[in-house]
């Protein structure tokens, strides 16, 4: 048994949370699941603190969920957590690389520079360009640039006709100054998850929507089941996740009609479709992953 101090960021109760905190626990007979509600900053004295615990003096933390929702305040909580790193606390992923996931629009231009496929993609503060945008797509999605598990988002179809669409885009507007605009694709009702460590691909599962929802969420009443996505579509994935340096994460692929698509690589990829999709303990393999690079350090000290 590994004697390190390893905490986890997460949502306390939650099953991802839980199971990671789990395999921290078995591998190393420590256990502090810390909820970034309770975490607080004294500059003066540079201490970051959970309850009684002085987060600076853990030997790793991994961040399984920073809040339950994302917000520009997921931002923040990243961070207060530079202050750990600072003090030599091996974080995964690393903050600074996680804040370029959480907002979409960081995430989307990194792709897009880099080449990786992806839908026909509008941004834009104007409504009239908007509106424009939904009758050239026919239907359009319209996501919030912080969320997660389609909170937020919505289709708008020409086919509603001006007046509705008009309306449906001003009411996104109100609470989403810049609007991320994305042609509605058609995906036969599944699309997929890419897992991967360090760089390395795990598998893949795929999420199966529900028969009448518009997205393959869980939320939406999805399902897991297993894949296996082409050669092609891993290498293209293993790009797309390769310009983000993250410990863990997933990217979200769809095949299309023509071609297959990313729409993200994930901020905080999750451990439940590997679990239910193909029976792998992602939660564990991220451990040992752990325990390794900190075993690394510590022999090379």
């Amino acid at each position: 048994m590994d004697n390190f101090k390893i905490g986890v960021i997460g949502l306390p109760g939650k099953w991802s949370t839980e199971t990671l905190a789990d395999s921290v626990e078995k591998e190393t007979g420590y256990r502090l699941v810390i909820d970034m509600d309770q975490v607080c900053l004294d500059l003066e004295t540079n201490t970051l603190k959970y309850q009684n615990h002085n987060l600076s003096e853990l030997d790793a933390i991994i961040i399984k969920k920073i809040s339950s929702h994302y917000s520009p305040n997921s931002l923040d909580r990243l961070e207060l957590l530079r202050i750990a790193e600072n003090a030599g606390v091996k974080v995964f992923s690393n903050p600074e690389k996680i804040l370029r996931l959480i907002d979409r629009l960081s995430c989307t231009v990194t792709l897009r520079n880099a080449d990786i496929p992806m839908p026909k993609t509008m941004i834009t503060e104007d409504i009239s360009t908007a509106i424009k945008t939904v009758e050239l797509y026919g239907e359009a999605i319209f996501k919030p640039l912080y969320s997660t598990k389609a909170r937020g988002m919505c289709v708008i179809s020409k086919n509603d006709g001006k007046a509705k669409v008009h309306k449906a885009v001003e009411a996104f507007k109100a609470d989403n100054e810049m609007m991320y605009i994305q042609q509605k694709v058609a995906l036969g009702g599944r699309d997929m998850g890419l897992m991967f460590l360090n760089g390395q691909y795990l598998g893949a599962y795929a999420r199966v929507g529900k028969k009448d929802a518009w997205n393959t969420t869980i939320n939406s009443g999805g399902s897991y089941a297993a894949a296996e996505p082409s050669e092609e579509i891993i290498a293209m994935a293993t790009k797309a996740q390769n310009l983000f340096g993250m410990s863990y994460t997933t990217v979200d692929v769809a095949e299309t009609e023509t071609s297959a698509i990313v729409f993200e690589v994930s901020a905080f990829g999750g451990f439940r479709g590997g679990k239910e999709g193909l029976n792998l303990e992602v939660a564990s393999l991220y451990v040992e992953h752990v325990l390794a690079t900190l075993n690394s350090v510590k022999e090379r000290a």
